[in-house]
């Protein structure tokens, strides 16, 4: 028998017992970006204290200006040293009329592919958080130990934005070094298919603020001689696309290197099909850049995009007024090599050559973080891959993350440590919204592709 098989064994037999420990923590409403709730996000912080001591692991919680981190480790002198990494906050609730049922009480509900766990934080990122826990337990029970010298990770700001993180790993990053950092936040192709996400796309956001004249106007009296920033802004804004979808930022494509025709080949072999894509979301055509596939522009191309505009009267009825001021908030997804402070200053000197006279702008920097691609011939990487085929019994995709991720570019840049980006979550999760869900096939089978993995990482 093979030294994996008793461990899936004990997976299997602990399911049962495993979803009312995910449970337990679901029902802890540990909302990071909400004061109400700091105490609710040591508790949880506590609860993965207490669990991973009662496995055997040096466990304890990390003071930070924030929420606790939480740091275990179970140490195997001359194994592969490996850093999983996961989050216990979750995201606010509102609005919670929309839920189904109340979000911190979890329950089972028949869905298409089988039962979901329903609860804020099912999947994002609790019910991921407990697979790489449980596939640990499995190997503890079994053997009496892990096949590698694993330290676990848990933030509890994640999803308020990681501000205590980058100081932490600073501090901590003696203690934390590792081989190869193992990352839990992402999902599979399809409910029936894994997949390794092999790049994440780095983020830029800006916002930007015209004021024309010193208070708002009558249309009537000022409408034709006097500057309009809602137009001025307008006007730049237009400007930052060509007509076949390109941004016109100079120096906005340096770094953005074309992906291998071996990538592209695997990619326009996934079944992925467009109309249903944009269908689920009322549209029908493809924009963005010409001449590219929809998968390229979401993993591999960069971006320019206009989340908010706002200027002038915006409530009930009508009024004629010129305001005297208008903003648009801005976001540039990154791929590859791109600088995010070299992009952030080209908008800015856009903005500024494009806007006419009787114009003062302002900008709000509103975080940045590069590209990231990961190493896909080592043999960490294809051997994860192999064990998580053989657990699926389909081959394991290697897919780009359209969003970001920005503790793997933390990893990478305090650390000098890459990131294996392996999740179990679907697109319908929900996640962020309500009504969240996890597949229980996601969350059982994730702990047995985690022992698999685990063990494939061992050799």
């Amino acid at each position: 028998m093979n030294a994996i098989d008793p461990v899936l064994a004990k997976i299997d037999t602990n399911r049962h017992a495993a979803l009312d420990r995910l449970f337990e923590l679901l029902r802890i409403p540990s909302i990071s970006t909400d004061p109400a709730f700091a105490a609710d996000c040591r508790k949880a912080a506590e609860w993965l204290v207490s669990e991973l001591k009662s496995l055997g692991f040096e466990a304890s919680l990390r003071a930070t200006p924030g929420h606790p981190m939480v740091v275990a480790h179970r140490r195997k002198p001359g194994a592969r040293r490996v850093l999983f990494y996961g989050h216990y906050d979750v995201q606010p609730v509102d609005p919670l009329s929309l839920w189904a049922t109340p979000p911190f009480e979890p329950h089972l509900k028949n869905g298409a592919n089988g039962q979901q766990i329903m609860g804020r934080g099912a999947a994002d990122d609790k019910g991921q958080v407990m697979t790489f826990i449980e596939a640990a337990r499995g190997f503890i029970e079994t053997h009496g130990d892990l096949p590698l010298d694993v330290t676990i990770f848990l933030e509890g700001e994640e999803e308020s934005g990681s501000p205590s993180l980058n100081a932490f790993l600073q501090a901590a990053k003696d203690e934390l070094k590792a081989d190869l950092v193992l990352v839990c936040d992402t999902g599979m192709w399809d409910a029936g298919t894994p997949a390794i996400t092999g790049s994440l796309r780095g983020l830029v956001g800006e916002e930007v603020i015209i004021t024309c004249a010193d208070r708002d106007l009558h249309s009537g009296g000022f409408g034709g001689p006097a500057q309009n920033p809602i137009r001025a802004l307008a006007k730049v804004l237009a400007k930052l696309h060509d007509d076949a979808g390109k941004v016109t930022l100079p120096g906005f494509y340096d770094g953005v290197d074309e992906i291998s025709a071996d990538l592209k080949a695997s990619w326009d072999k996934l079944p992925f099909d467009v109309a249903e894509f944009l269908g689920d979301v009322g549209l029908k055509t493809p924009a963005g850049e010409k001449g590219r596939t929809v998968l390229e522009m979401l993993w591999a191309r960069p971006t320019c995009e206009m989340n908010g505009i706002v200027g002038g009267y915006t409530g009930d009825g009508f009024k004629t007024v010129l305001p005297a001021k208008a903003s648009a908030k801005v976001s540039f997804r990154l791929v590859g090599r791109q600088n995010p402070q070299k992009i952030r200053d080209s908008f800015r000197t856009f903005v500024r050559d494009n806007l006419p006279a009787d114009c003062q702008v302002e900008f709000r920097d509103h975080g940045a973080s590069p590209g990231i691609v990961l190493p896909s011939g080592g043999a960490a990487f294809q051997n994860a891959r192999a064990a998580l085929s053989t657990e699926w019994g389909n081959e394991a995709f290697i897919i780009g993350g359209g969003g970001s991720i920005p503790v793997v570019g933390a990893f990478k840049e305090v650390l000098g440590m890459d990131s294996l980006l392996i999740g179990f979550g679907l697109d319908d999760d929900r996640i962020h919204s309500p009504n969240e869900k996890y597949e229980l096939a996601s969350f059982q089978r994730g702990a047995r592709s985690w022992a698999r993995v685990m063990a494939a990482l061992a050799g």
